[in-house]
């Protein structure tokens, strides 16, 4: 019961609460997953206390990913099949397409668990996930995790107000500065203004400072630094890290660096 097993390991170290009790819902269904993936002796691992690594920190950003997909899709208090087609996007990259109908049945778990919590609750619950979250993964993978989120908010063409508010709030239970998640959902525009906006500078910024900006996220957002989690998720990463050169060019262009 790899894949099963390791989520409860890693819910458990919240010290039970509902997520330990949803760790023990059908999640043995997504055994053939983690199998099939070979994630279970990082599994394992991780149920022994050890650090995860490879396979086993990849299964702890998916299930992290559903985690907090199911906040964000919720956050304006309607669900979307756009959104969620966005989550089963990276299912079936990641797993195939038998993971498509499993992970809906974790989501919908999820947007369970939140009506029965209620909003206080559910809040408390997600931030002490994040803090989890941040110390098993590096605030680079923890960047590409807020990156995936902010494209779910993205999917229905358009960004309610509270979905930002929300992706805000999962930045700073990340450790994350919540200004990355402007950045990232400017990111695909083809503005000069939001390319500023990107790289997080005013237009009124001097050239030192705009490359300083842009060295500074494109180190940030390196595919490389993603790679242990999977080709599907280095693949999204290299998509960003090409919409953050594209911005630089056009900020580039306009000032005749």
């Amino acid at each position: 019961m790899g894949y099963a097993k390791w989520i409860g390991g890693f819910l458990g170290l919240l010290g039970g609460g509902f997520l330990g009790g949803l760790a023990g819902y059908a999640l043995g269904s997504l055994v053939e997953m983690a199998f099939s993936a070979g994630g279970g002796s990082q599994a394992e691992e991780q149920i022994s206390g050890g650090e995860p690594s490879g396979k086993g920190k990849r299964n702890g950003f998916l299930f992290s990913l559903l985690l907090l997909s199911a906040d964000v899709i919720q956050a304006d208090g309607k669900i979307m099949h756009s959104e969620m087609e966005q989550v089963r996007k990276l299912l079936r990259a990641s797993y195939g397409e038998s993971a498509v109908e499993q992970g809906d049945e974790i989501l919908k778990e999820l947007f369970e668990k939140r009506k029965q919590l209620g909003a206080a609750e559910w809040d408390r619950q997600i931030q002490q996930s994040c803090v989890l979250i941040s110390r098993q993964l590096s605030p680079e993978q923890c960047m590409q995790l807020l990156a995936f989120l902010c494209e779910i908010a993205k999917a229905d063409g358009k960004i309610d107000p509270t979905e930002i508010d929300r992706l805000h709030l999962i930045a700073g239970y990340l450790k994350l500065a919540p200004s990355m998640v402007d950045q990232l959902l400017n990111l695909g525009s083809t503005t000069l203004e939001d390319a500023y906006k990107v790289l997080g500078v005013s237009p009124d910024a001097t050239d030192d400072e705009v490359k300083k900006a842009y060295r500074k996220m494109a180190l940030q957002y390196h595919p490389d630094k993603v790679a242990t989690l999977g080709d599907d998720v280095k693949t999204a990463a290299e998509k960003k890290f090409k919409e953050i050169g594209a911005a630089k060019e056009r900020i580039w262009q306009a000032r005749g660096l």
